[in-house]
C-alpha cells in the first residue's frame, strides 16, 4: 500500500515527539523512507524529512541514503533540487566520502538551477570535511565519466581558490596536490590547464621549493626527454601549452634551463617546419616569444656554446644582407629584404640573455669572417630601424590619452617599443668587446599600465592593401604612415602576445589522445 501525505505527517509527529527514545520507532523511519515511492507531493514531503533523522537510524542509513538519491534522480526537477539541498546532512563520519563522489556525478546535470544547487551543497560539505569531500571529488575525477570529471576538475579549478585558509590547511593542501599528480597522468591539455591552475594556486606551493616542484611537474607532461616532431600539431601544442604553464614559476631560484635547452636544441633547427595547431597562430613567432620569456631566468646549461651557436645560426636568417650595389652606387633592381622585426627582438633578446653567460662567445668561438658578416648584417639592420624610429616617433609625438588608444596608434606604439628593444641590443654587440648590461623590456610585456597594449588582430582589409601577408616588413620604403606601420600588427594580437591557449579548447582530442603515452608507463586512456 501506497505511503500517503498523512502517513507521513503522521510518522513525522512520531518521531519528533520521542525525543530520547527515537531509536524505538524505527517502523515510523521506514514509513518516511517508503515515502520516495509515492507520488510528488510525498516525494517532496520524503526529501525534507529523511534526512532530519538519517542520525538517529544508523542501521538504516544506507537505506536513507539510497533513498535520498533515488529522490535525486527523480524526473521532476523540483524534487531532484530539494533532495539535493537536503544531501549534506547526510555527510557525517563515513559518509562524507560517499555524499562527495553522489555530488560530483551530480554535477553533470544541464539544469542550471540544479547544477547551482550541486555546487553549494558541494561547497557546504567542504567546510564540514574538506580532505573527505575531495577524496570524492578526486574518485571521480580518476574513474568517473567524462562529462562528470570534466566538470569536477572545472569545480576544483574555480572553487578551490575561494575557500579560506582554515578549510585550505596545509594538510588538505597536499593531499589536493598527491591527487592532482595521479590526475595528471593521464590528461587532456585543457584538464592540464586547469589541474596547473589549481596547484599553483596553492599556498603550500608557494615557496622556492613548491615551485620548483611545480616545474618538474611540468617538464614530466612536456616530455622534454624525447625529440619533437615538428609535423605533429598535438607534440607543438602540447610543448607550447607546458611552456606557458612553466613561464610564471620562472624566477633567479627556479630556473628554466630544461626548458631553454630543449628550444635550442629541438624546436629552433625544425622552426620552420613546425606545425601549427591553430589555423591562425604564427607559430615560429609564437614560440620565439616563448623562448625570449624564459632566457632571462636559464642557469648553467652543459651545451652553453652550442646551443649559442644554433641561437646565432637562427639570428643570422632573419638579418639580411643589404642588397647588392651596381657601378652607379645605386641599388640593383632586385626585391629588397624584408626586416622581421619581431623575430629579430626574440631572437636577439634570447641571445643576449644566453651571451652573458658567455661573453667572449662571439670573439673566440665565432670565425673571423662570419663575425664581420654579422656586423654587416647588424649594420644594414640598425641602418632601417633609424628610418622606422624616426617615422614612430613623429607619428606619435604629442598624442596621450584617447589618442592613443586608437588601433592605429596602439600599433604604432608596439612598433616602436619592438625597434628602440632592438636598437638597444644591437648597440651592446657593436661595443668592442661585444656587451651584454643592456637591459630591455619585451615589448609584448607590460612595463606600466599607461603603455599597456592589447592591439586586436587586423584582417588584411583593416591593415590596407599595402599588407603583407607574411606579416613582414620592407625596410625604407618611402610609403605613407598607415602603410608602413600596419604590417607588423599582426605579430601583436592578443591572442599570441598572451598565449591565450586555454581559450582554444586545450589539446586536439580529449583523452585517449593528446599528451601521448610516456615510456613504459601504461595508462587507463592513452592520450
Amino acid at each position: 500500500m501506497a505511503v500517503t501525505i498523512e502517513d507521513l505527517y503522521r510518522n513525522y509527529g512520531v518521531l519528533a515527539d520521542a525525543k530520547d527514545n527515537l531509536s524505538q520507532h524505527k517502523d515510523a523511519y521506514q514509513v518516511i523512507l517508503a515515502g520516495v515511492k509515492g507520488g510528488p507531493k510525498e516525494k517532496r514531503l520524503a526529501a525534507q524529512f529523511i534526512p532530519k533523522f538519517f542520525n538517529n537510524f544508523p542501521e538504516l542509513a544506507d537505506a536513507a541514503i539510497n533513498a535520498q538519491l533515488d529522490l535525486c534522480e527523480d524526473e521532476d526537477v523540483s524534487i531532484r533540487r530539494q533532495a539535493i539541498k537536503e544531501l549534506p546532512r547526510f555527510a557525517t563520519g563515513e559518509n562524507i566520502f560517499r555524499v562527495a563522489d553522489i555530488l560530483t556525478q551530480l554535477l553533470q546535470t544541464d539544469d542550471t538551477a540544479e547544477f547551482n544547487q550541486v555546487n553549494a551543497a558541494l561547497i557546504s560539505i567542504f567546510k564540514m570535511d574538506a580532505k573527505g569531500t575531495l577524496g570524492g571529488l578526486f574518485s571521480q575525477i580518476l574513474q568517473g565519466e567524462d562529462i562528470v570529471r570534466e566538470r569536477a576538475i572545472k569545480f576544483l579549478s574555480t572553487k578551490l581558490k575561494t575557500l579560506p585558509e582554515d578549510i585550505m590547511t596545509k594538510e588538505v593542501e597536499e593531499y589536493v596536490f598527491a591527487e592532482t599528480k595521479k590526475v595528471l597522468e593521464d590528461v587532456t591539455g585543457e584538464e592540464f590547464v586547469l589541474l596547473m591552475r589549481v596547484v599553483s594556486g596553492l599556498r603550500v606551493l608557494q615557496t622556492v621549493n613548491g615551485r620548483q616542484q611545480l616545474v618538474e611537474l611540468v617538464v614530466e607532461q612536456a616530455d622534454l626527454d624525447q625529440a619533437l616532431n615538428p609535423a605533429d600539431p598535438d607534440a607543438v601544442d602540447r610543448l607550447l601549452q607546458c611552456t606557458r604553464q612553466a613561464l610564471p614559476l620562472f624566477s633567479k631560484n627556479v630556473h628554466s634551463t630544461r626548458f631553454v635547452t630543449y628550444f635550442c636544441e629541438h624546436v629552433l633547427p625544425n622552426l620552420s617546419t613546425l606545425t601549427s595547431p591553430v589555423a591562425e597562430l604564427d607559430i615560429q613567432l609564437e614560440v620565439l616569444k616563448l623562448l625570449a620569456e624564459m632566457s632571462p631566468y636559464c642557469g648553467d646549461m652543459e651545451k652553453l656554446e652550442a646551443n649559442l651557436t644554433m641561437l646565432f645560426t637562427k639570428l643570422l636568417e632573419y638579418m639580411p644582407l643589404p642588397p647588392e650595389e651596381v657601378e652607379n652606387g645605386e641599388n640593383s633592381a632586385s626585391e629588397e629584404p624584408k626586416l622581421q622585426f619581431s623575430y629579430v627582438e626574440c631572437l636577439l633578446f634570447s641571445f643576449h640573455q644566453l651571451g652573458k653567460k658567455l661573453p667572449d662567445f662571439l670573439l673566440d668561438k665565432v670565425d673571423g669572417e662570419r663575425l664581420k658578416d654579422f656586423k654587416i648584417r647588424l649594420q644594414y639592420f640598425a641602418r632601417g630601424l633609424q628610418v622606422y624610429i624616426r617615422q614612430l616617433r613623429v607619428a606619435l609625438q604629442g598624442k596621450t590619452g584617447d589618442a592613443l588608444k586608437t588601433e592605429e596608434n596602439k600599433i604604432k606604439v608596439v612598433a616602436l617599443k619592438i625597434t628602440n628593444n632592438i636598437n638597444i641590443l644591437i648597440k651592446d654587440l657593436f661595443h668592442n668587446p661585444p656587451s651584454f648590461k643592456s637591459t630591455v623590456t619585451l615589448s609584448w610585456k607590460p612595463v606600466q599600465k599607461a603603455e599597456a597594449v592589447a592591439a586586436k588582430r587586423l584582417s588584411t582589409e583593416e591593415m590596407g592593401s599595402g599588407a603583407s601577408t607574411k606579416k613582414q616588413i620592407a625596410p625604407l620604403p618611402r610609403r605613407d604612415a598607415r602603410q608602413i606601420y600596419n604590417p607588423p600588427s599582426g605579430k601583436y594580437s592578443s591572442s599570441i602576445g598572451n598565449f591565450n591557449y586555454e581559450q582554444r579548447g586545450g589539446f586536439r582530442g580529449g583523452r585517449g589522445r593528446g599528451f601521448g603515452a610516456r615510456g613504459n608507463r601504461s595508462r587507463g586512456r592513452i592520450y
